[in-house]
């Protein structure tokens, strides 16, 4: 049997680089035309959404996932095989997303904005929209001990930021690992150590905070010891609504929007806890 195979140029991963893929999904009630090309469960999960913007973010998320992911592989959208990862803590079938082979991915989305990122070893992803005050103070204790007081030394104008960004470092990381947040968001300390001029990386990891959008904040974490390089791009709003062939031209096409060197970490002493 013959493989139906992608249209347009292959995508591939220099050695030590991630890429990191942004979309804005369009934000009419038009539904993409490419919904033949999600698997069963991703259309249930659709279909499970009570809000119709909420369900058109879905698909719009995940068809662009799936034609980026076939830019990579080779493999046309619709086939592509994408399964849960046993959960490395207890072996239940709600770990990481995967495909088969050595490509890893992460997708993350928050009120407008879609992050992706691609890289040939584990990655997660995360972006959130900044949160109330209330927000905050509700999931403050929530954090590392050392983690709450870097917020609370923040202006109290600049703590929603300062926790957010925190926060998203913890999900790309906790992404990663293919955990979840039920690994435990405090356990890990992965604030900004202010001595060592950075914030702490995980033994094994490389954690990077990802600036430039005012309403949102954004990180990444993948799963390395030597140093690497983050290239974003962005994708067309209309990627789920092009034919599938002319959507690949326009993921090849695109260009580098920023690059960000992720240096190897030295590492950082986790700081004590102020009584």
């Amino acid at each position: 049997m013959t493989v139906p195979r992608a249209h347009g140029p292959r995508l591939s991963l220099a050695p030590g680089e991630l890429h990191l893929w942004a979309l804005r999904p369009p934000t009419d009630a038009e539904e993409p035309q490419a919904v033949a090309e999600l698997d069963a469960e991703e259309r249930r999960r659709a279909a499970g959404f009570l809000r119709p913007d909420a369900r058109l973010d879905y698909l719009h998320a995940h068809i662009a996932l799936r034609r980026l992911l076939s830019a990579y592989t080779g493999t046309a959208p619709g086939l592509l095989r994408l399964r849960r990862a046993p959960c490395p803590y207890c072996g239940g079938p709600h770990g990481r997303p995967v495909l088969p082979g050595s490509l890893h991915f992460s997708l993350s989305h928050s009120h407008g904005l879609v992050l992706y990122g691609v890289a040939a070893s584990p990655v997660g992803v995360d972006v959130q929209r900044v949160p109330t005050a209330p927000t905050v103070e509700a999931c403050l204790p929530r954090l590392h001990p050392a983690e709450r007081d870097e917020v609370l030394r923040a202006p109290e104008d600049r703590r929603p930021r300062v926790f957010a960004q925190l926060w998203s470092r913890k999900e790309a990381y906790l992404k990663g690992l293919g955990t979840g947040l039920s690994h435990g968001v405090g356990d890990d300390y992965l604030g900004v150590h202010a001595s060592a001029g950075g914030h702490r990386s995980p033994d094994g990891w490389l954690v990077a905070d990802l600036h430039g959008c005012p309403d949102h904040v954004a990180a990444l974490a993948v799963a390395a010891t030597t140093g690497h390089r983050a290239v974003l791009r962005e994708l067309p709003d209309r990627i789920g609504r092009l034919p599938r062939r002319e959507a690949a031209e326009e993921i090849a096409a695109a260009r580098p929007v920023l690059s960000m060197a992720l240096p190897a970490r030295t590492p950082i002493p986790t700081p004590t806890h102020e009584e």
